[in-house]
């Protein structure tokens, strides 16, 4: 008997739902709450109430209501689809009453435009002494790009040196500008410094300032820049011997001079400003302005093209491979009603709170993707919907 609490009701959520809403053998009862009770009871009617057996309303803001409503549902995993800044509230939750923790995103204050991990692995002893176990960032990237690391220094490599996430969205959904998950948290990620990890320390570039044409499988060429994203600090964590680690991410010119346009009026800052007698955040409002991302995935056509690109040394020589999936937009719409970004963090998601609720991924403390066998993880990606693949490269990636 596993019962999971499902935090969220955006495109992720939707998708990670619907999953679990499959798996009876891994899922036997699946409760849902949001702030929004509606998105919840949306989700319900789609999956069933025999599957969905109860949705609630909940500020994640709040430790002591998610405790409540944990208490209520007693769950054997809460699985965390909300915003980062909720990260640390759930977990004390978590905490309070004695149950397991998944999310997909590491813990970011409100009020600052920062990521880091730090805040969350000093919950290791608190969870370790509790005997209960916190599994950070299981996403695609993070989550699914920790476990190709891992899958590659197990099966291809005797010491990795070098690593390059890249992660191109070749879609099109039609529309001027609009994020493919949440805006707020997106535009945050992206206006940040550049930050890539070289000879033992950390180095930073301006928003944007460092861009390779890189040729994506299926997609073809696309300007690729170069930015900081979460994963890069567990990896060069638990892989010593890295030389240097990168990640690289698409964007079109007109994407592009749409944020330019934004950031020079404003409207992507995050210090509130009074307007009309009350204090608003340009960001929230620009959010609440842009098109949903879970509304984008009628009509939405193309394919995500992510994965890692690792140089290292095998039987004293050096080799290069590259392992990445593959997800068409409108594949997903088919499936479950979202779009490819949703559908790629949705999923391992899912994948994750399995291999924790079978026992196969548990150890009590908090921990990253990578320091688990990669094994399970890989071959459920195949069966789910996320196939991966293997490509020997001819030389190493752009140095």
């Amino acid at each position: 008997m596993s019962r999971v609490l499902i935090i969220g009701a955006g495109g992720v959520s939707t998708v990670t739902v619907k999953k679990c809403a499959r798996l009876p053998e891994h899922f036997d009862e699946i409760y849902l709450a949001s702030r929004t009770l509606s998105k919840c009871e949306a989700l319900q009617k789609e999956c069933g109430a025999d599957r969905v057996k109860g949705v609630f309303a909940v500020d994640a803001d709040d430790a002591s209501q998610v405790a409540a409503l944990i208490r209520k549902v007693q769950p054997d995993l809460v699985i965390n689809l909300a915003l980062p800044y909720q990260d640390l509230p759930i977990m004390d939750a978590c905490l309070e009453t004695g149950v397991d923790y998944l999310d997909t995103a590491n813990y970011e204050p409100k009020d600052e435009a920062k990521f880091e991990y730090s805040w969350q692995w000093a919950y290791q002893d608190k969870f370790e002494k509790a005997g209960l176990m916190a599994l950070l960032g299981s996403g695609f990237d993070p989550g699914v790009t920790n476990v190709y690391t891992a899958y590659a220094a197990k099966h291809y490599f005797d010491e990795i040196h070098y690593l390059d996430i890249v992660d191109c969205n070749g879609g099109d959904h039609g529309k001027a500008f609009a994020t493919n998950f949440n805006p707020e948290i997106n535009i945050r990620e992206i206006t940040q410094r550049g930050r890539y990890w070289e000879n033992g320390q950390w180095k930073e570039t301006d928003p944007l300032s460092v861009r390779e044409d890189l040729d994506y499988q299926n997609i073809g060429v696309r300007a690729s820049y170069l930015m900081f994203h979460e994963e890069l600090e567990s990896l060069v964590k638990h892989f010593p011997t890295l030389k240097r680690a990168r990640f690289w991410m698409t964007f079109g010119e007109a994407y592009l001079t749409h944020l330019r346009v934004l950031e020079g009026i404003g409207m992507t800052s995050i210090e509130p400003i009074d307007f009309q007698g009350q204090k608003i955040v340009p960001l929230e409002f620009l959010k609440a302005v842009l098109p949903n991302p879970g509304s984008l995935s009628e009509g939405y056509q193309g394919q995500t093209c992510i994965g890692t690109y690792i140089t290292g040394i095998k039987d004293g020589k050096e080799k290069t491979i590259f392992i990445y999936n593959n997800c068409d937009h409108h594949a997903c719409h088919e499936e479950v009603g979202a779009q490819a970004v949703s559908y790629t963090t949705g999923v391992p998601a899912m994948i994750g709170a399995a291999l924790m609720l079978n026992g196969t991924w548990k150890k009590p403390g908090v921990w990253n993707m990578e320091q688990f066998d990669p094994d399970p993880f890989m071959d459920m990606l195949n069966k789910h919907g996320l196939p991966w693949h293997v490509l020997e490269c001819d030389s190493p990636f752009k140095k």
